[in-house]
C-alpha cells in the first residue's frame, strides 16, 4: 500500500497516511479541522505485508551451490617436483 504525505495550508500540520489506491484523498485537517489537508508530491512509498522473498533467497545462484560441493568432494592435489619422482615419500613432502 502507498504511503502518502499530506501537509495543511492553514496551520502547516504535516502527516504520513498509508492508503488504498482507490481510497478518497484526505482534505479535513486532523490538526486544525479545516478543508485544506493536501496530498504532497514526494518519492514513492510502500509497504509490503505479508510473507514474501527476502534479500538472502536469492543470494548465490544454483551454479555456484553445486560447484562449492563438487571442491569439497575432491581431494586437494598437489604437484610433485621432477626431483622428487622417485622419493617413497614424494606425496607426504609435496616437493619440499
Amino acid at each position: 500500500m502507498p504511503i502518502y504525505v499530506y501537509r495543511c495550508d492553514s496551520c502547516g500540520f504535516e502527516k504520513d497516511h498509508l492508503q488504498k489506491l482507490s481510497d478518497p484523498v484526505l482534505t479535513v485537517c486532523p490538526e486544525c479541522h479545516r478543508g485544506t489537508y493536501r496530498k504532497q508530491l514526494t518519492a514513492a512509498g510502500l509497504q509490503f505485508k505479508g510473507s514474501g522473498w527476502y534479500v538472502t533467497d536469492f543470494k548465490g545462484s544454483k551454479e555456484n551451490k553445486e560447484s562449492k560441493k563438487d571442491d569439497k568432494s575432491a581431494p586437494a592435489k598437489t604437484e610433485i617436483s621432477p626431483a622428487c619422482q622417485g622419493c617413497p615419500g614424494a606425496t607426504a613432502c609435496a616437493g619440499n
